[in-house]
């Protein structure tokens, strides 16, 4: 099924077009994605493998949950589809809480992804066997400790997002004290 995206000027405002997804990554056009961490009650965060056929970064580790915001969809309702989709995990608008909205540019091998990231954190005790993985999206899921992921983060295996690592570390840190 083919999906479009609203395309944003460079503010982050809707311009009131769309296209689809392959025509705004060829394009560069800027738009919406939702980036979901995981924590669980141990301060462990939820990472997942990407599925070997993913056209950009197969195998490389990432954060818990991402995708993009569909043409005429919000930003909650596609975080709450999305980790449906890529977890097969129901849960109620009311768990996730907004960290921060952050621009992203990047061009790899005619990939051009400009895209205003809107992360968001879920505090929840999953249990990683009995989820049901999205197979085209994730290979598999796992808890690591909140220290792991700065050692991950420089690692040069997970999916280069050095701007948000940073954001959801600080945020870990400060805001839930989180010791390093």
């Amino acid at each position: 099924m083919a999906e479009y995206l609203d395309i944003l000027d460079e503010e982050g405002n809707k311009t009131g077009k769309t296209k689809l997804r392959s025509e705004v990554h060829r394009d560069g056009d800027w738009h919406r994605s939702v980036h979901i961490w995981i924590i669980n009650t141990k301060n462990e965060l939820l990472i997942q493998k990407r599925s070997p056929n993913k056209k950009t970064h197969p195998n490389f580790l990432d954060l818990s949950v991402a995708g993009h915001v569909s043409a005429g969809d919000g930003v909650i309702d596609s975080a709450i589809r999305e980790i449906k989709e890529e977890l097969g995990i129901s849960i109620d608008p009311s768990e996730l809480e907004q960290v921060c909205i952050y621009q992203q540019k990047y061009n790899e091998n005619g990939f051009n992804n400009n895209q205003f990231n809107n992360v968001f954190l879920l505090k929840k005790d999953i249990v990683t066997k009995n989820a049901v993985l999205q197979k085209e999206e994730v290979a598999e899921i796992k808890f690591i400790p909140y220290q792991e992921l700065v050692t991950l983060s420089k690692s040069g295996t997970m999916v280069p997002h050095p701007q948000e690592y940073q954001i959801i570390l600080d945020f870990l840190n400060e805001r839930l004290k989180i010791k390093k």
